[in-house]
This record gives structure tokens, sequence and C-alpha cells, in this order.
């Protein structure tokens, strides 16, 4: 039987109607774009923005947003034409398995478990950052020592290694039990977080846009050279490649809008709600971005972001700069600590959805679709999860897992915009809310700019995904082929030979 079986649009669109078995249906529009935007705006941005200032941009980093917003774009709107289309849990799997078939499909589920799962562990990471900076600023109390809150492969400026990082794993560990316990609940929790979150965001560009000096910006563009980090890791930066590299890196900033659609099976209405709750987060998010990275490079110096600043950059350039708004650094820092929770909650709520639909079509073991009786929530896929990405978030380092997301997402979203050129021609009958518009120029717009900023994300980065793709295809040779439900549905056995004959 061919890699590449499909499974038919019609069983999809069957196994998502509502059963007492199913997922329940709890959310709506202004659910899903709360979702997205408490995902989107979280590390990315209070993280992220300092690293991909540090080592690829300068000030230019603002550039690298735009362009990471274009690709996010192009993206989401084919995201929001396949969600409103085939309303299924599952995201890009689920899209994938219907378009390009199982081989493929696997391929795009075992990048959304980099996605979400590394996704979630980054931001425990930088989560755990901004606890010690809440103890030490804002509390006044001692911090958490380095060697309990760093992986083993980070040491600190006095020569302090890490062992563990205890309060990642404690923060990841918190949420996923709130997930186990309901999506609704989850969902309101998320809701109030991210009104917080968008706040903060507002107020720091309001009020620093006073304090930007302009010697900041002198050179927004800096010449081309390489830029050696902690972990003796060079990158390219200035000019064309490290605009190009900064947009990998704040790509990361982008992701939880494509999350949005691995809730499509718990939409109230996915056909009209799906393109509102995806394309609605990106377009809020997106002009917050640009005006903040604007602000925070404009703040701060290149050095403080390599050097003392780091992954809290944003309340030690308030704190040192912001004369007379100590307390907006203190607050943000409270603020931000919730915000990363609202994100961790939507990145596991993302990936325990794509391990349910692989899991129901028998890619993964039978258990990461079971339903709990009382929550309906596939609670055995969410401890699973708990045990993946607190390893990620106890024992690997930030800027590491960071750029294994982006690169992870990139490549997911090109197929996503594979995925629609091939609908369109496969299945033009289909019914669809939302229609991508000038397709196929869109969808190969899309795949192009992705394309760029996975090219200046570097070889290293490569090597990982290819790392990561090879195990999946270990996976899915040894257990996966083997086990698919859609290939057992086309095995028969005939009167005069006991062997099943498998027929495509």
């Amino acid at each position: 039987m061919s890699l590449f079986i499909k499974k038919p649009i019609n069983q999809l669109l069957e196994d998502s109607a509502e059963s007492d078995k199913g997922l329940k249906r709890t959310l709506s529009a202004t659910s899903l774009v709360a979702l997205g935007i408490g995902a989107i705006i979280g590390a990315g941005l209070f993280v992220r923005t300092a690293s991909a200032a540090a080592q690829y941009a300068g000030p230019s980093v603002t550039y690298g947003f735009i362009l990471a917003a274009i690709g996010c774009a192009l993206a989401g709107l084919c995201y929001a034409e396949l969600s409103s289309s085939i309303p299924i849990a599952g995201s890009a799997y689920t899209y994938s398995y219907a378009t390009m078939g199982e081989l493929i499909a696997w391929i795009i589920g075992w990048d959304l478990i980099l996605e979400y799962a590394v996704g979630a562990a980054t931001v425990g990471i930088a989560w755990s950052e901004y606890l010690n900076n809440l103890l030490v600023s804002v509390l006044n109390m001692p911090p958490i020592p380095y060697e309990y809150s760093h992986s083993p492969f980070q040491h600190s400026m006095d020569g302090v290694n890490g062992i563990i990082n205890i309060p990642a794993l404690v923060i990841v560990t918190l949420l996923t039990m709130l997930l186990i316990k309901g999506t609704q609940e989850s969902a309101f929790v998320n809701g109030i977080i991210v009104i917080t979150k968008v706040a903060i965001v507002v107020l720091i560009i309001a009020i620093g846009w006073g304090f930007i000096n302009p010697v900041n910006h002198a050179t927004y563009i800096p010449e081309p050279s390489t830029f050696v980090d902690d972990h003796g890791v060079a990158h390219n930066f200035g000019g064309i490649m490290g605009i190009l590299g900064a947009a990998g890196v704040v790509f990361f900033a982008f992701i939880g809008f494509d999350a949005v659609s691995t809730t499509a099976q718990e939409a109230k209405n996915p056909k009209r709600d799906m393109p509102i709750g995806i394309l609605g987060s990106l377009a809020v998010c997106t002009v917050l971005y640009i005006l903040f990275a604007h602000v925070l490079t404009g703040v701060a110096t290149l050095e403080d972001f390599r050097t003392t600043g780091k992954e809290a950059s944003v309340s030690f350039a308030i704190e040192k700069y912001m004369t007379g708004y100590k307390w907006l650094a203190q607050f943000v820092t409270v603020a931000i600590l919730a915000g990363f929770s609202s994100v961790i909650l939507v990145m596991l709520l993302g990936q325990s959805r794509v391990f349910y639909s692989m899991s129901r079509d028998g890619l993964l073991p039978k258990m990461f679709s079971e339903i709990h009786p009382k929550f309906k929530t596939p609670y055995k896929a969410n401890w699973f999860i708990l045990i993946l990405v607190g390893l990620f978030a106890a024992f690997v380092p930030g800027d590491i897992v960071g750029d294994m997301t982006s690169i992870g997402t990139l490549f997911a979203f090109m197929l996503v915009c594979v995925a629609v050129i091939v609908l369109r021609k496969t299945n033009p009958e289909l019914p669809r809310q939302f229609k991508t518009p000038w397709v196929p120029f869109v969808p190969i717009l899309g795949i192009l700019v992705c394309g760029a900023m996975i090219y200046g994300l570097g070889w290293t980065n490569w090597a990982r995904l290819g790392g990561w793709l090879l195990i999946g295809f270990i996976i899915y040779f040894g257990y996966s082929k083997n086990h698919s439900i859609l290939r057992t549905q086309h095995k028969v056995v005939t009167p005069d030979d006991p062997n099943p004959k498998i027929v495509e």
C-alpha cells in the first residue's frame, strides 16, 4: 500500500461529530482569539526579542518581526481555509492526512510535537528566569540557586554550573493538571491573563517611547559581522542575513495562532470561528510586536542584551534606563510570569490535541486518545507530554530549544501552504467558509518566506531538525505504519487466501 494513502474528507468530518465520548464544544470565537493572543504574547516577545537583537540584528530586529509577520500572515490565510474546511482537532497534521497522505501527515505531526512540546519547554525556562527576577527585584528575597534554576549545559559568570531547572518543571506540571481539569476552565484562566499581558505591552510602548535614546538607533541595520554566543555558536550578525536570522528567532514570538487550529473540534462554530481566531489574534499581536521591539532596542543598548539583561531584558531595561518607573518593572515581572503561564497552557493544549488525533488514527498508542470520564479531556496524553516537556524544560538551555521550536514551526507552515494548493486541486467542491485569496500565489509566497527564515537560522538548527525527523521516521516505520487504522481498514481476506491482501 502506498505510503501516501489519504484519509477521506468525509471520514474526517464524521469523526468530528460530537458524541458522549468526544471532546466538548465549549470555545467561542472570542475565546479562540484570546487563546491565540495568550499563546502569541509571551516568551517570544519578552525574551526572544532581546536574543534576536543580541545575536543577529541589533535594532533591525523590527524588520525581522515584519518579515516573520508576513510569513505568519501568509501561512495564517492557509490555516484559516483549512481549519474552516476541515474543523478537526490536530491542526496541520489532520490537513496533511487529507491532502498529502499518511507519511507526510506523520512528518508534520512529529514536527508539531517538536513545535508545541519544545515551545512549552522554552517558555517554561523563561518563566524560571523571571521568577528569579521577581524574587530579587520585587519581593527582595534571595534567588533560587543558579544550579537549581538552570540546565546542566549552562554556567554563570561566577563559574557555577547548572544542574536542573526546577521552577520550569514545576510550572509545566501545574498547568498540565489545569488542562486535565478542562478546556473551558483553562480558557477562562487564559482570558484573564491575556487582558493583563496586552495592558503591559501597551504600557511599555506608551511610556518607553519617551525614553528612546537616538544613539541606540543610529545604526539601525548593523554592518555584517560574526557574533559568537555563550555556547560557542557563530551567528551572522547585521545586514540581510542578520535580519533573516532575527526573523527566524522572533518567529517564535508568533507561534500560537496555529495552536488555535488544534482546538477546532472544541469550537462551537468552527467554520466561522476558526478564521476569526487565527487571523484576529495574529493581527493584534503583529502591531504590538513591531512597536515593542522598536521601543526596547531604543531604550537599552546592544551590550545590555548580550550581558546583564539577557532573558530578563525587559525589566532590566526599565529599571536601568526608565527613571521613576521601577514600579513598572516590578509590574512587568509579575505580569510576564502570568503571561508565560498562559503561553505554556496553550502550547500544552495544542500538543495534547495533536497526540489525540494521531492516536485516534493508530499512529500513536491508543492510550493517547482516551478521554477522562469526568473532565472529557485526553488526560493520558497530557501526562505523557508532561514527561516530554518536563525533560526539555529541566535539562536543556532556553535559546537552543527556542530555535528548535522556530524551525519546526516554519517547516509545518510550509506544508500547510502546500496542503491548500493540493486540496484546491483534489477537492474543489469542498465547502470552504473561508478561502485563501490568490491561490496558488499566496501559498507559494508563504513557502518562500518561511523557507528564507529557515535558511537564516543556520546549519546547527537544520541539523537538529534533521535529527528529530530521523527519530520520527524510525518510530513511523517501526510502529505507526503497522498500527495505522486507515491501513487496517484497507485489509481484506479472500476465500482462497487466508493471508490479508492490501487493497488501495
